[in-house]
């Protein structure tokens, strides 16, 4: 009961923005609920004067409501199928998200970014966008403004990607598998992936849509070892200033609920009339999760410092499809 009344409010205003938020998403997916979401939330949040009766239910919603998206998005993995067609393209996507960490790592390095940004936008940009970030973020305790500004970057050249890559891969030749695999491993969020494969499919009456959606969620995969790993060196480093700190206060257990729900959905072969609503709810909670981390954003800051995360994002994103091609036509796929 206290739970209600202490959140009850900020969580209201969270879903107010994002119904709106996840019907323009569905109207311009290749724009996505999730950024209409954070834009409406840094704009409103500059007419609320007084918070103080909001902030409880905000912050629950970008911290909770953002792992239990997470969770639910492994229901939709069936991991039989996705390891079975995804097999194909693991090569690749290693390689992808391989130069975008180094990418990042070395920007990071070379343009003094903030070390949570630098890794939310990498790990953003080589596995799965918003849901990596999502993933991430909590591990890590990355800020709302760094999600915000993480997130802002990501789905910049998410929305850039599905607008250019169809005619891109026209005029490289690309044949249907090959622009499956290109989008797939190219573009950072399935959302967009799914935009730019129906509009290859729409010009070229082709019917790559699905083989790029399985290419991306195995790429999806990629977040388990990541945030396992991110886990491990936040400990060591903590420990290594002094700090005492310990790993289950760290580990990202919701990680392996993600686990179990996927396997949940292999082992029992849940029917696409199951797993349709949860993957469409789990959309919707990270919608929730985008319009609070936006209630919570400084937009006149992000603006200010948003600079070197979009060089940054940029640099990510054209090592990524850069590597996919050149790894594609390695393999003879193109």
């Amino acid at each position: 009961m206290n739970f209600i009344k202490q959140n009850w409010a900020g969580l209201l205003l969270c879903i107010g923005i994002s119904v709106p938020a996840w019907l323009l998403g569905k109207l311009l997916p290749v724009v996505g609920g999730p950024v209409f979401a954070i834009l409406a939330g840094m704009v409103l949040t500059l007419f609320l004067k007084k918070k103080d009766r909001l902030q409880p239910g905000v912050t629950f919603t970008s911290k909770k409501i953002l792992q239990a998206a997470v969770v639910l998005l492994g229901f939709g993995m069936n991991l039989s199928v996705v390891l079975k067609t995804g097999t194909q393209s693991l090569p690749i996507i290693l390689s992808t998200i391989s130069v975008s960490l180094i990418i990042a790592f070395v920007l990071h390095k070379a343009l003094k970014i903030p070390a949570k940004i630098s890794t939310l936008v990498g790990v953003g940009s080589s596995i799965c966008g918003g849901s990596a970030i999502a993933a991430t973020a909590p591990v890590i305790d990355a800020d709302d403004e760094e999600i915000a500004q993480s997130i802002s970057v990501i789905f910049l050249f998410n929305i850039v990607a599905a607008l250019i890559f169809p005619t891109l891969g026209g005029l490289l030749g690309l044949s249907n598998e090959g622009f499956g695999l290109f989008a797939g491993t190219a573009i950072n969020d399935t959302s967009s992936v799914t935009a730019a494969a129906a509009a290859w499919d729409g010009m070229y009456l082709s019917n790559t849509l699905e083989a790029a959606t399985i290419v991306k969620l195995t790429r999806t995969l990629a977040i388990i070892p990541i945030t396992l790993v991110l886990a491990f060196v936040r400990t060591r480093r903590e420990r290594g200033s002094g700090n005492k700190v310990q790993l289950k206060k760290i580990f990202p257990f919701f990680v392996l609920f993600f686990i179990l729900a996927s396997v949940i959905t292999t082992v029992f072969q849940l029917p696409a009339m199951v797993t349709d609503p949860i993957k469409e709810l789990s959309k919707f909670l990270i919608i929730m999760a985008m319009a609070a981390i936006g209630l919570n954003t400084n937009v006149v800051k992000l603006v200010k410092t948003g600079g070197k995360p979009i060089l940054m994002g940029l640099c990510c994103w054209i090592g990524i499809a850069g590597v996919s091609l050149l790894a594609q036509h390695l393999l003879g796929i193109w």
